[in-house]
């Protein structure tokens, strides 16, 4: 299967898609606001284009992807192109959103799932939660939404930060977090273009939510390094960002990407993640 994928915000989990995509014979059309990340889009594989600016033209698109970020006022793929985007609903075989597990809110570490139904506490959160209702309104868009763990990858791991010595290990009792390697989600995303289930929601993180420190502690251990120093959570200094996510504590199951899309996650868990991102040049101790 191949056709036209127009991504709007073509950001770091979008250009993983299209580096899986491109090289089947795929065409992707990725967009900034940035003409500085032109290059960045074209290496992945993708048409750069700059949005807001030029005009994007749906001619031919068979799937939509949206990465890009809320406001306050809602959605601003739709704040420009609602019209055209709901004159074309029929046309798109896949649409796909990309949201937050944010939405949640805190479960004070309990589970949630898919059928969990939206409380988030975070601001963020709330404009996410908000822009999922804007797309799920267009009458006959064929929208799934994927709602993102932690996303981490090639060039964001905790590694050259553990090099310049600017990492600690913030303690909270009993917090934990999921993530998710950058490439599972664009496993995931392929998984549903092969196989579209309007109206489909799905939980994108890995099998084993953990405190934080784990993660920082291992990826010392793999680098040799000592372990950072133990800040509790109290006494921290985090910018107010930083200070909300650990106000959210939950554990978010991925049962649906595995039972409906068949996806077999190749990262997890933290460890088998870090380990390969180990492999990338000057991440070797």
């Amino acid at each position: 299967m191949t056709g036209t994928l127009f991504s709007f915000g073509h950001g770091y989990s979008a250009r993983a898609v299209s580096r899986l995509l491109a090289p089947q014979g795929w065409r992707v059309i990725g967009t900034s606001r940035d003409e500085n990340q032109m290059g960045s889009i074209r290496a992945s594989g993708a048409e750069p284009m700059v949005w807001p600016g030029s005009q994007p033209d749906f001619e031919g698109v068979t799937h939509l992807l949206i990465s890009t970020a809320p406001k306050a006022d809602g959605d601003p793929v739709l704040a420009e192109l609602h019209d055209q985007i709901a004159a074309r609903a029929k046309q798109f075989a896949w649409v796909g959103y990309l949201s937050t597990t944010a939405v949640y809110g805190d479960h004070q570490g309990g589970w949630v799932d898919e059928t969990t139904p939206p409380a988030p506490t975070a601001e963020r959160g709330r404009w996410r939660v908000r822009a999922e209702e804007q797309w799920a309104a267009i009458p006959g868009l064929p929208l799934h939404i994927f709602r993102l763990a932690g996303i981490y990858g090639p060039g964001r791991g905790p590694f050259s930060k553990l090099r310049r010595g600017g990492l600690r290990r913030i303690i909270k009792p009993g917090q934990v977090f999921s993530r998710i390697h950058v490439d599972d989600i664009a496993r995931v995303l392929a998984a549903s273009m092969a196989k579209p289930n309007p109206g489909a929601i799905y939980n994108v993180c890995d099998d084993e939510p953990v405190p934080p420190q784990d993660v920082i502690g291992y990826a010392a251990e793999l680098q040799g390094l000592p372990l950072p120093p133990a800040v509790p959570y109290e006494e921290a200094d985090m910018t107010p960002m930083a200070r909300s996510f650990y106000n959210e504590n939950k554990r978010v199951r991925n049962d649906r990407i595995k039972t409906e899309l068949g996806v077999t996650l190749r990262y997890p868990n933290y460890r088998v993640g870090l380990e390969a991102l180990m492999k990338e040049p000057g991440n070797a101790s």
